[in-house]
């Protein structure tokens, strides 16, 4: 089973990104809207995939990003964000990030990046 974690503050991304993922066919979605709690359900649920944002109030993006690729190097982390300055999306990638994705973005943008890593016929 693949499950997808979104985390964001914001109700509305994270009902938008759930929306495109279950048209896509996801059926496995978990919403976390802090880094914090995303870092418990990684512990508990074990996604396969997180869409993580960059910015939160809680713990800044890359530091989540770091602690969640030390507890598990293999599970593919997606950074979304507005901002898209070169040194920024390159942090991400230094940091381990799998994918990178600006916003506003398109669904297809979403689906692409997931299914990279998790086929939908394994759902």
């Amino acid at each position: 089973m693949n499950k997808v974690m979104i985390v964001d503050d914001s109700t509305f991304m994270r009902m938008m990104l759930k929306d495109i993922l279950t048209q896509a066919g996801f059926k496995h979605i978990i919403e976390a809207k802090t880094a914090g709690e995303a870092m418990i359900f990684q512990r508990v649920e074990r996604p396969a995939v997180i869409l993580l944002d960059l910015t939160m109030p809680d713990t800044d993006g890359l530091e989540a990003l770091s602690k969640m690729k030390s507890f598990d190097p293999y599970t593919k982390v997606i950074m979304c964000s507005s901002m898209g300055q070169e040194e920024v999306i390159k942090e991400c990638f230094e940091k381990g990030a799998d994918d990178f994705i600006l916003k506003p973005f398109k669904p297809e943008r979403i689906i692409q990046a997931l299914t990279q890593f998790i086929s939908l016929d394994e759902e």
